[in-house]
C-alpha cells in the first residue's frame, strides 16, 4: 500500500491562493483549494463592473476551470469557520477538512473602522457583489432623479461622494465622472449636467500618498478636468443614506457614499483562534509561518509582516509573491530543509483615471497620461485569467473608447 501524500489546504482563491496552488504543481503533495465562492475575481477591474464598463463574467473565472489540467489540485466550495490546530483540521458546514500544511489566503474586505453607520449605508468595493451593488445603486439614483420634481431632492440623488484618495478612489471617481457626464447626462431627459456632482474626499493632504507627489498632482488635475471636486483634510464621521456628516459639523446631502478609505483582513480570520495584529491580520514570521505553528502559513491580506520598518501593503503583488514563497517553503519543509525568509520586491504601482489618463511608478520611472494609460491597459489584459476574458475585455474597452457606450447598464434587484 502506497504512503499517503502530504495534504496542503489553501483557504482562499484570490491572487495569493492561486499562486500557492500553481507553484505546487510539480510537488509531491495533494492541494485542496477552498473558497466560499466558485470563481477567482480579478479585483483590479471591479471598479469597471461598478461603473458599467465590464460585466461580472469579464472579471471572473471558475476556479475549477483554472486548475482542470493540474492533477494535484482539487477545489471545494465551502466556508472555513474554525481550526483545530491539534488535529490539523479546518471546520466547514459540510464537515472537517484535514491538512498537513495550511495556507491562509482569505483576502481582505472594506474597513469602516468600527463606524456602524458608515458600514450600514455606504458601499465598498472588494467583492463582485459589491461592484454589482454599486452599479445598481448609482443607476437607480439616476432613475429616481429623472422623475423627481423637487429640485433639492434631485440634487441630493445626483450627488455622489467617494471617500479615499488612493488608487481605488481615483479610479472609481474618474470612471464615475465619465459615466455620469458623458453617458447618463445625455440619456436622462430633464437632467442638467450641472446638477450632477461627484466629490472625492481625502483626509490627507494629497492624492496617491504612497506614490511620488508628481503623480498625485497629475491625478488631481485629471480628476478636476473630468468634473470631480476633490477636497483634502476632510474627515467623514457618519452617513445615514441621505446626509454625509463631516468633521467640524458640516452636513452634505448625498444619495451615494462610496467608501475606498480602508482595508482590513477577512472577518474569517477572527474565528480561527489565531492571534491577530493590525487590521485583523495574522502576524507571521519572516518565513510567512504563524509563530508556534510551523505547518501554518498566512499570506497576502491575511498576513501582517514588516519589512524595513514598514508593514507590507495589502495589495495583489504582495499576495502573489507571498504565495510563491509559501509554496517554496512548504517544499523545503518536505525535504527537511529550513524555510527561507520572504523579501517583497516592489514591482511598481499603476492607476487609471479614465480615458487616456493614468499614472504609473515602475522601477523608479514615473509615467503619466496616454503612455501610462496604454501601459495600464496592456498589463491588466495580460494578467486577466482566461484567453476568452482578454478578448472580450479588449472589445468592450475599444467599443467604449469609440462610442462612449458602456453596455452593462442593467439594473438588478435591490
Amino acid at each position: 500500500m502506497s504512503a499517503r501524500r502530504p495534504r496542503v489546504l489553501v483557504v482562499g482563491a484570490g491572487f495569493g491562493g492561486l499562486r500557492v496552488a500553481r507553484a505546487l504543481r510539480h510537488a509531491p503533495v495533494d492541494v485542496l483549494l477552498v473558497d466560499r465562492g466558485n470563481v477567482h475575481v480579478f479585483q483590479p477591474l471591479l471598479y469597471q463592473v461598478a461603473t458599467a464598463g465590464l460585466s461580472v463574467d469579464n472579471v471572473t473565472r471558475p476556479v475549477r476551470a483554472i486548475f482542470r489540467r493540474q492533477r494535484n489540485v482539487a477545489f471545494r466550495m465551502a466556508e472555513v469557520t474554525g481550526l483545530d490546530l491539534g488535529a490539523r483540521t479546518a471546520a466547514t458546514p459540510d464537515g472537517p477538512l484535514p491538512w498537513d500544511f495550511l495556507v491562509l489566503a482569505a483576502g481582505g474586505g472594506t474597513n469602516f473602522f468600527g463606524n456602524t453607520g458608515l458600514a450600514a449605508h455606504s458601499l465598498g468595493l472588494k467583492e463582485v457583489e459589491d461592484a454589482v451593488r454599486v452599479r445598481n445603486h448609482v443607476l437607480r439614483r439616476f432613475e429616481q432623479a429623472a422623475i423627481t420634481m423637487e429640485e433639492a431632492r434631485r440634487r441630493e440623488l445626483l450627488t455622489l461622494v467617494l471617500v479615499g484618495g488612493g488608487p481605488t478612489g481615483i479610479e472609481l471617481a474618474g470612471a464615475l465622472a465619465e459615466l455620469a457626464h458623458l453617458v447618463l447626462a445625455r440619456e436622462y431627459a430633464g437632467l442638467h449636467p450641472g446638477e450632477i456632482r461627484i466629490l472625492l474626499l481625502e483626509m490627507g493632504t494629497r492624492l496617491l500618498p504612497a506614490l511620488p507627489e508628481k503623480l498625485g498632482s497629475y491625478a488631481l488635475r485629471s480628476l478636476t478636468r473630468k468634473g470631480v471636486e476633490v477636497r483634502f483634510g476632510v474627515r467623514v464621521e457618519g452617513y445615514d443614506g441621505r446626509v454625509v456628516e463631516l468633521g467640524g459639523g458640516e452636513r452634505l446631502p448625498a444619495g451615494t457614499l462610496l467608501w475606498a478609505a480602508g482595508i482590513r483582513a477577512s472577518h474569517l480570520l477572527a474565528g480561527l483562534g489565531l492571534p491577530l495584529g493590525p487590521q485583523g491580520r495574522i502576524p507571521v514570521l519572516p518565513s510567512l509561518q504563524v509563530n508556534g505553528h510551523p505547518q501554518v502559513y498566512a499570506i497576502g491580506d491575511a498576513a501582517y509582516l514588516e519589512q524595513d520598518g514598514q508593514a507590507l501593503p495589502m495589495v495583489a503583488q504582495v499576495a502573489m509573491q507571498m504565495g510563491v514563497h509559501a509554496a517554496m517553503n512548504i517544499q523545503r519543509q518536505l525535504r527537511r530543509e529550513k524555510p527561507r525568509p520572504f523579501r517583497y520586491r516592489d514591482l511598481g504601482t499603476m492607476a487609471t483615471i479614465g480615458r487616456r489618463a493614468a499614472v504609473a511608478h515602475l522601477a523608479g520611472i514615473e509615467l503619466t497620461g496616454l503612455v501610462a494609460w496604454i501601459a495600464w491597459l496592456a498589463l491588466h489584459v495580460v494578467q486577466l485569467i482566461g484567453y476568452r476574458n482578454r478578448v472580450v475585455v479588449l472589445v468592450n474597452w475599444a467599443w467604449n473608447y469609440l462610442f462612449y457606450d458602456p453596455a452593462n447598464r442593467r439594473i438588478g434587484p435591490e
